[in-house]
């Protein structure tokens, strides 16, 4: 669901681009260490619907500054992840499978904390009901389900029979009629078009239609969770799940919640510092009790 990404010019970083196998394939994905031995944990992130792992670059430093080692990833379909041709595979019960797959490669040598941004949050989810072996999850600017009724939802609506009949390029004239790019610094505004026009067909669809039909599954996360710590953290004027939805869904979750002042849907982008300053000690926290699942 990003709006914004981020590319190194707009966003130095010094994570590297890798390959990250996972069955049937591989997932793109930038990775950063931490100097020396840190806090023994990877945080792992994974970006929303048309969004990437570029998304994550303003947190990539300094979540590694702050002792983590950093995984952000394209999801199967996305950018530069290869993705299966079904647009069923896309959904946020098969790629959670792939995610917990990736997951429990990552836990064979460090406790794992995983955050998923919009539809990664379902996903991420996904990932936690497939039995993922997590020591914490951070659901941001995600939902208990599909996107409710508003202008996000709209524009997949009619998005989809455009991307059926026309291809993925009369999409991305139809996303560029709609938001002008003459406000964007060119680095970014040729990111967000070469990612888009990378992205799976299948996959677009795939993910379009679990985000107009996700069922609200926050009860059985509960129940997988157990113990397992979770934070629900969303921007004050996020235009995509109602903020008192995420709130709900963080009560039910028995999570901590944290609003992120100054930005809208993608507080990764559009307000990093604050982010970071809700992050962090949630996880420091979970990752001084040794008693966590991970």
């Amino acid at each position: 669901m990003s709006r914004h990404g981020v590319s190194s010019p707009i966003y130095p970083h010094c994570a590297e681009r890798v390959d990250l196998p996972v069955p049937d394939g591989h997932l793109a994905a930038l990775r950063i260490t931490p100097r020396g031995a840190g806090l023994g944990a990877v945080a792992l992130l994974v970006p929303g619907y048309t969004g990437s792992k570029e998304d994550f670059a303003p947190l990539l430093d300094p979540l590694a500054a702050a002792g983590l080692h950093v995984v952000a990833v394209d999801l199967p379909g996305q950018y530069e992840s290869p993705g299966p041709d079904r647009e069923s595979d896309h959904l946020p019960g098969p790629l959670g499978r792939v995610l917990a797959a990736l997951v429990t490669d990552l836990a064979a040598r460090h406790r794992v904390l995983l955050l998923g941004h919009s539809y990664g949050g379902l996903v991420a989810r996904g990932a936690v009901l497939a039995g993922a072996p997590i020591s914490g999850l951070t659901l941001l600017g995600s939902g208990p389900g599909a996107l409710p009724p508003g202008p996000r939802r709209a524009v997949l609506e009619l998005a989809e029979p455009v991307l059926r009949a026309h291809g993925i390029e009369a999409v991305q004239a139809f996303r560029e009629a709609r938001n002008p790019p003459v406000s964007e610094p060119a680095e970014l505004a040729e990111l967000l078009r070469a990612r888009f026009l990378g992205s799976s067909v299948p996959g677009l669809l795939g993910m379009a239609s679990a985000l107009c039909g996700e069922p609200d599954r926050v009860d059985e996360l509960a129940v997988a969770l157990g113990a397992t710590p979770c934070l629900v953290v969303c921007g004050q004027a996020d235009d995509a799940w109602p903020v008192a939805a995420q709130r709900d869904m963080a009560r039910r979750l028995g999570a901590q919640f944290a609003l992120i002042p100054e930005a809208g849907h993608s507080p990764n982008t559009e307000n990093p510092v604050g982010l970071l300053a809700a992050l962090l000690p949630s996880w420091r926290r979970w990752l001084a009790d040794r008693t966590v699942v991970g």
